[in-house]
């Protein structure tokens, strides 16, 4: 089932932040951190999964598999990335009856051609509107619970430009979309367009680097957005200490003196849990 409180914090507006999550353990840390949502990066997931880029090579059970077992693993509520949704109608079909039994509490479907890319890199194509606004109507036909969010983006801004990224957002907010994702706005006022045209709780993507100024949430909400999504904070944060942890052990040929920790690590883990068993079990 989904959690009906994030569904709640939309009716009540409450602003949402949502890191980025991509594996077990960036799952198990942010779950411990308070946040009202986590988000399941596609860009991070497939990085971390597979090693390759975020261009379509994934599939529906790849990625199902992997937000499946983070939702299992958190208490906190996840949206998760689910490309185009991996075909046709059917195939949306599929998806959102597949992610919302994995426990899974929204999904957040695009308006690109298959192969789809990352939202923040060059190339992207739409298919149009009016076929993405079926995807909609099936996604939200085929959902059980209406505690599950259906998130809709369309990438659209990049290749047709902003006028045309925000039509596409009425578009599909009148096919049922919960929450409007419009991709790579590339200016300030560029985004308090998007919020003033387009009458849905609205997402905005705070990725470091990418095409989108990161904006404070403060700012955020006053533009009018309802929830911000960082799904590279994680993953690039995570990089930088490998990339620095490796280097101390290669050129010094010491691990770092300053880490998270053995006992944090196992703790974070469950080992506790797991000694407090076998001592309950043990045979004398």
């Amino acid at each position: 089932m989904a959690d009906a409180s994030l569904k709640a914090r939309f009716d009540r507006r409450d602003f949402v932040v949502a890191p980025g999550i991509f594996d077990m353990i960036s799952t198990k840390v942010a779950d411990g951190m308070g946040f009202p949502c986590l988000y399941v990066t596609g860009f991070g997931t497939v990085a971390s999964h597979l090693g390759v880029a975020d261009a379509g090579i994934a599939t529906y059970s790849d990625m199902v598999g992997r937000a499946g077992a983070f939702a299992r693993m958190a208490k906190t509520p996840v949206i998760a990335d689910a490309d185009t949704g991996y075909g046709g109608l059917l195939n949306v079909r599929h998806t959102v009856m597949g992610y919302e039994a994995a426990g899974i509490t929204g999904i957040q479907l695009e308006d690109q051609e298959v192969p789809k890319k990352c939202g923040h890199t060059p190339g992207r194509r739409v298919i149009p509107a009016e076929e993405m606004a079926l995807k909609i109507q099936v996604a939200v036909e085929a959902r059980r619970d209406p505690n599950f969010l259906i998130v809709a983006r369309t990438d659209a801004r990049t290749s047709l430009g902003l006028e045309e990224a925000i039509r596409r957002g009425r578009i599909y907010g009148e096919a049922g979309a919960d929450i409007v994702f419009v991709e790579s706005p590339e200016s300030e006022a560029e985004m308090a367009a998007i919020c003033k045209a387009i009458d849905k709780p609205l997402l905005a993507n705070m990725v470091e680097g990418g095409r989108t100024p990161v904006l404070p949430v403060a700012r955020l909400k006053e533009l009018g957005y309802a929830i911000a999504i960082y799904p590279a904070v994680g993953f690039l944060a995570v990089a930088k200490a490998l990339e620095d942890a490796y280097a101390t052990l290669r050129d010094s040929g010491m691990p770092p003196a300053e880490s998270y920790g053995f006992a944090r690590i196992c703790e974070l883990m469950g080992f506790p849990e797991v000694w407090a068993f076998e001592k309950k079990w043990a045979r004398e």
